[in-house]
């Protein structure tokens, strides 16, 4: 187990939280499951179910049968329709249709977390996780980290996505780095820096990365601000230009072109090329922490305010969500829609959907998940 002062270095919730996350940790002892793997590179095996595993926080919600201690903290539905999710301490959980089952991988410890999971156009599954990238190609899974040349001493990545020529853009704790498949290959951000930075885990770290419609790169780093890059010509979004906080986290472009900002102490924000719209500091919404931002298929953008609940902006207004619409705690971490065009929220009290109206606990809509 991490000590608390290296934990609360490589999250991103908030230090009170974290503190009592350490204190329940310590107080409770946690199943582990036995994972060999059979190949060298990595076999994806059948773990057993494991039944009443305490967790960190009461999962009113299903925690995936036992398998989540935590929270899931990204999720994904790939094109064959498999569910992956990845979760803060208890690696890569997926379902294929049949069987709900732990991935275990080889040298990788199984307590790792996975902060972002995408697809190529191969249809190969990438998961950004503190160990390294991990890749899957339907048959096996293959670590890439030091060796291949990740940056600094940390192998853990925030930042992923690959970009239109189908370059990998990486943000981990060491900077940031383009990856062909096989290597890393440094990239360098401008020596710029904003007035009495305040960085939370490094002060080389990309929270995340963004390719908007125009070819824009987009990176939001830990207590500096934005940059653009675009033809070898960088911007650099502050304060002191209109950003509302230094300490960027989230980002997403909509079908208009605009772009979601979210952050640690100015809430969330929206850009639409010319003009910043600060929604917290206006005092339309609620909560300076604001992240997981996703467009559904409908067009509306959700995203979390930590505390405070689930946000959702149909175009015209907000609305939100809290413990009264059915959520077991206002405190959520991640957000995805699935090919059934289900919403579904990862929580701090397990995985709950939307059904339109209010939450639902997910084994309620899908049984696969108890």
């Amino acid at each position: 187990m991490l000590k608390i002062h290296d934990y609360i270095q490589k999250s991103s919730m908030p230090k009170y939280t974290l503190l009592l996350i350490f204190i329940l940790q310590t107080s409770l002892c946690f199943g582990q499951v036995n994972t060999k793997s059979t190949s060298e590179n990595v076999a994806l095996q059948r773990q057993p179910l494991i039944f009443n595993q305490n967790t960190t926080f009461p999962q009113i919600h299903t925690n995936l049968n036992g398998m989540v201690r935590e929270f899931v903290r990204s999720m994904y539905q790939d094109k064959k329709g498999n569910y992956w999710f990845g979760t803060n301490g208890n690696g890569i959980i997926r379902y294929n249709g049949q069987t709900l089952e732990t991935v275990p991988i080889e040298g990788i410890h199984p307590h790792e977390r996975v902060t972002s999971i995408i697809e190529d156009h191969d249809g190969n599954i990438w998961f950004g996780t503190s160990a390294g990238l991990i890749k899957y190609d339907g048959v096996k899974f293959r670590t890439f980290s030091f060796k291949e040349g990740l940056l600094g001493e940390d192998p853990e990545i925030w930042g992923l996505t690959i970009d239109k020529n189908g370059l990998f853009w990486v943000g981990s704790i060491g900077g940031v780095s383009h990856f062909d498949g096989e290597k890393f290959k440094p990239f360098s951000l401008p020596n710029s820096l904003v007035e009495n930075r305040q960085h939370m885990m490094s002060d080389k770290l990309v929270f995340k990365i963004l390719e908007d419609k125009a070819g824009t790169i987009w990176l939001t780093t830990d207590g500096n601000g934005i940059f653009k890059y675009k033809n070898g010509v960088f911007t650099h979004l502050t304060t002191k230009n209109g950003l509302t906080d230094n300490n960027t986290h989230a980002l997403l472009e909509d079908k208009q072109g605009n772009i979601w900002i979210s952050s640690f102490y100015g809430g969330a924000s929206k850009f639409d090329g010319t003009t910043f719209t600060n929604f917290t500091k206006d005092g339309i919404i609620q909560g300076i922490e604001t992240g997981g931002f996703y467009e559904d298929s409908k067009g509306n953008i959700w995203f979390t305010a930590e505390n405070i609940g689930v946000y959702k902006y149909d175009g015209t207004k907000f609305t939100l969500y809290t413990t009264k619409d059915g959520l077991t705690t206002n405190n959520v971490l991640s957000i995805f829609e699935d090919n059934k065009g289900q919403m579904w929220f990862g929580t701090w009290q397990g995985l709950c959907i939307f059904d339109g109206d209010k939450f639902v606990d997910a084994r309620d809509k899908e049984p696969w998940t108890n």
